[in-house]
C-alpha cells in the first residue's frame, strides 16, 4: 500500500497513527476526530481498497484510477470528491503538470497524488503546528490543500514571464527561432489556463456555497478563519488567472508583429528581386536593340560581299557607297525605332 501517511486527529492533534486503514475508520469514529490517509501514486487495487473502507462513490474511484482528469469538484451525497492540476516548474522544459485528488467527508479526507508538487507531507507538518486550524477538520485540510496547489502557479508565471520578456527583446532581431519560441510559450499558457481557471471556478463555488447556513466548508462563526482563508486564496488564483490571460494575448500579439515582420520582409525582398528582374530586363532590351542594329549591316555585307560575278551590282561604280549607305541607313533606322520604345 503507497500510504505516505495516516492519521487520526482530535480538536487538531494528532492521537493516533493507526497501521490499517479498518484501525484507522475505527478510531477515528471511537474518539470523535477525523481521519486523513495520504496515498502517493497508488495502484487501482489500493484506491478500491480505499473506497471501500471509506464507502466512496463509484464514479470518483473510476475517476480517480483513470486520472487524466480536469479540474473539478463534485459531490456525492455529504463526501465532496475535488480534483486539482498542481504545477511544477521546470528549468528550461515545459512546465510538468499533475494531479491530486481529494474525498473530503464529515470525518475523513482521502488524498491521492499524481504529482510531486504540492508536497502533503510538509503541508500536514505545517497544519499539525497549527492545530487551532486544523481543529476545524477535514475543511481546513481541504482549504490548505486547495492553497498549496494554488501556490505553485506562481513559480511557472515567473518563469513564463521571463520567457515572455526575452521574446519581446527578440522580436524585432529577425531571429528566426522566434515564431518556434511564440509557439512553444502560448503551448504552456494554454495549459497553465486549464488548470487554473477550474480551481478558480472551484474556489468561487466553495466560496459561495460557504455563505450558506448549512455548508460544510463554513458554519457559522467557527468557520470564519476558514472562509478569511478560502477568500484568500481565491485572490491569488484570480490573480493567477488574470496573468495568464494577459500572457496569452501578449503572445498572441507577438505573434501577429512577428508575422507582420515576416509579411514586411518577404515584401521587401520580392521588391528588391522585381527591381533586379526590371534591370535585367532593361539590359536584355538593350543588348537586343544593339544585336539588331548590328544585324542589318552584317547581312547586307555579308551578301554584297560575296562577288559573285553574276550577282546585280557587282560591278557598279556606286554599288559599294550604296552597300555602305545602306547598312547606316538601317542601322540608324532600328536605332530610331528602339529609342522610340525606350530599348535604349
Amino acid at each position: 500500500m503507497t500510504i505516505m501517511d495516516n492519521a487520526v486527529y482530535v480538536e487538531g492533534r494528532r492521537t493516533a497513527n493507526p497501521v490499517s486503514l479498518e484501525e484507522t475508520r475505527e478510531t477515528a469514529h471511537e474518539r470523535g476526530g477525523i481521519a486523513w490517509v495520504d496515498l502517493y501514486w497508488p495502484e487501482p487495487a489500493e484506491i478500491q481498497e480505499v473506497a471501500a473502507e471509506f464507502s466512496l462513490h463509484r464514479l470518483a474511484v473510476e475517476d480517480a484510477i483513470h486520472a487524466h482528469q480536469r479540474s473539478k469538484v463534485e459531490r456525492y451525497d455529504d463526501v465532496l470528491y475535488v480534483v486539482l492540476r498542481p504545477v511544477r516548474a521546470m528549468p528550461g522544459e515545459l512546465a510538468e503538470f499533475g494531479e491530486v485528488h481529494a474525498w473530503v467527508g464529515p470525518d475523513f479526507v482521502v488524498t491521492v497524488r499524481r504529482s510531486q508538487t504540492p508536497d502533503l507531507t510538509a503541508m500536514r507538518t505545517q497544519l499539525e503546528l497549527t492545530p487551532e486550524l486544523l481543529k476545524h477538520g477535514p475543511a481546513a485540510i481541504l482549504v490548505t490543500l486547495l492553497d498549496q496547489v494554488v501556490n505553485t502557479y506562481k513559480p511557472v508565471l515567473d518563469r513564463l514571464r521571463a520567457d515572455i520578456d526575452e521574446i519581446e527583446d527578440k522580436l524585432f532581431s529577425r531571429d528566426p527561432e522566434v515564431s518556434l519560441r511564440i509557439y512553444q510559450v502560448t503551448r504552456e499558457v494554454l495549459d497553465l489556463q486549464r488548470a487554473v481557471h477550474p480551481t478558480v471556478e472551484i474556489l468561487r463555488m466553495l466560496h459561495d456555497n460557504g455563505d450558506t447556513e448549512d455548508a460544510d466548508i463554513a458554519q457559522g462563526h467557527r468557520y470564519v478563519e476558514l472562509q478569511r482563508n478560502l477568500r484568500n486564496v481565491l485572490d491569488h488564483a484570480l490573480r493567477h488567472a488574470e496573468a495568464s490571460d494577459t500572457f496569452r494575448s501578449l503572445l498572441t500579439n507577438a505573434l501577429n508583429v512577428h508575422s507582420t515582420l515576416v509579411t514586411q520582409e518577404q515584401n521587401e525582398e520580392m521588391r528588391r528581386m522585381s527591381e533586379l528582374s526590371l534591370k535585367q530586363d532593361e539590359q536584355v532590351k538593350k543588348i537586343s536593340a544593339w544585336a539588331a542594329i548590328f544585324f542589318a549591316p552584317t547581312v547586307v555585307g555579308t551578301i554584297y560581299g560575296m562577288n559573285f560575278d553574276y550577282m546585280p551590282e557587282t560591278h557598279w561604280l556606286w554599288g559599294y557607297p550604296l552597300a555602305l549607305g545602306l547598312m547606316v541607313g538601317l542601322g540608324g533606322l532600328f536605332y530610331w525605332v528602339f529609342k522610340k520604345v525606350t530599348w535604349l
